[in-house]
């Protein structure tokens, strides 16, 4: 028995590491200096001890506690965003900060590379924590490799403003400490739903997690195309290096980072707010469109949205069916109001989203603010949605 509970800890917590090691010697970049790679990512475990640490004492102190059925809703996030969030992202950006003193970071993507592999090292010991405390149940190894790609994924995003900082050669910069703030607001949501609520919502997870691989996957494919071909210039949405558009079937393919970062200024165009405007109202009615099919097909195939209850994971089938139905109205609005517009650009799609979403948002937090919590975590979900749904609706001619 104890060999098993000693697997049981020491198998998911190697995952992590195998993953960082498998990147080091096989880097796009091609200039990760292995030892500076190793030493970050054990300053990372170090920095998860030293963190879960002083969470425990913190809690012995006061009394408080992530899960919101110990402690209720309002003391469990004000727990989580005024110290265990922030204070993990803290000690990661401490076990970054060689790396960045070093020449191996001169970029963006290097600044992603490091943050990645701290995070790395971080989850490795908070997992083997997280499994020995709990010696049993499964629903806490589903929480312990939840928690994995999060760490790793939040993380990059100040690891990639830590990287634009060092570029500018240590010039003061409002970016890495605006980005640390949205990684570590975003991060603290989404332990929330994992560790702070009941089973159930361990299953609306899964859309976030689908996202950020695509995401992961999107900066992957740039990593590597700027490592075998460096810097590429930027083309206008829908079209190839001549300036010609493309077609609807060559647009399919995804992205750059870069290109969608571009694809949001304004070009010398003025912004046309009146799309802005009937965005927000497409978007909207394509929500409660898509929010009534769910019901409707619920109600056809005889789906009880009653029974529906976070801390029984069994029932929540009925919730995953209208959040499909929500987050379907996303892609399609942007696309609608692409075509419709023939703007070249996706501000105004996305704007229109975000003037949807604020909306919705505002409307949760007077009927129904413990839905607030979801409704922020998935925000970024659906305005991806919406500009995915934006550049594949961009006219080709």
């Amino acid at each position: 028995m104890p060999l098993l509970q000693t697997v049981r800890w020491f198998v998911p917590a190697v995952v992590p590491a195998a993953l960082a090691a498998r990147f080091v010697l096989r880097s796009p970049l091609r200039r990760v200096s292995p030892p500076l790679a190793v030493v970050t990512f054990v300053l990372g475990a170090v920095a998860a001890g030293v963190s879960a640490y002083l969470t425990s004492l913190a809690t012995r102190w006061t009394g408080l506690d992530l899960r919101a059925s110990s402690v209720g809703e309002g003391p469990a996030l004000l727990f989580l965003f005024c110290l265990v969030a922030p204070l993990g992202e803290i000690s990661k950006v401490v076990a970054t900060w060689p790396a960045f003193l070093s020449d191996d970071l001169q970029e963006p993507y290097d600044g992603v590379v490091f943050a990645g592999l701290a995070a790395s090292g971080f989850a490795s010991v908070q997992t083997a924590l997280i499994l020995t405390a709990h010696p049993a149940g499964n629903v806490w190894i589903a929480r312990a490799l939840l928690s994995m790609p999060a760490n790793v994924f939040f993380a990059s995003v100040w690891g990639y403003a830590l990287g634009r900082a060092k570029q500018a050669r240590r010039r003061p910069t409002s970016v890495f400490p605006l980005s640390w703030v949205v990684a570590t607001a975003s991060h603290g949501l989404y332990a929330h739903i994992v560790f702070g609520r009941g089973p159930g919502a361990i299953v609306g997870v899964v859309p976030l997690v689908l996202a950020m691989g695509a995401v992961a996957w999107v900066g992957w494919r740039d990593l590597r195309s700027r490592g075998e071909h460096g810097s590429r210039e930027w083309n206008a949405p829908g079209a190839d290096e001549h300036g010609n558009r493309r077609s609807f079937l060559a647009r399919a393919e995804p992205p750059s980072l870069h290109a969608v970062r571009d694809a949001l200024r304004l070009h010398n165009q003025p912004i046309m707010l009146r799309w802005i405007v009937l965005g927000a109202l497409v978007t909207v009615g394509a929500m409660v469109a898509g929010l009534a099919s769910s019901i409707a097909f619920g109600h056809w195939v005889h789906v009880d949205f009653s029974v529906v209850d976070e801390h029984d994971a069994a029932t929540t089938a009925p919730l995953a069916l209208l959040g499909i139905g929500l987050l379907s109205a996303f892609p399609i609005s942007g696309f609608l109001v692409a075509r419709a517009s023939n703007v070249r650009t996706l501000l105004e799609p996305a704007l229109g989203a975000a003037l949807a979403i604020l909306a919705v948002c505002t409307v949760l937090g007077l009927v129904a603010p413990v839905a607030l919590v979801f409704a922020f975590a998935f925000s970024p979900i659906a305005f991806g949605l919406s500009c995915a749904g934006a550049w594949a609706g961009l006219p080709t001619a």
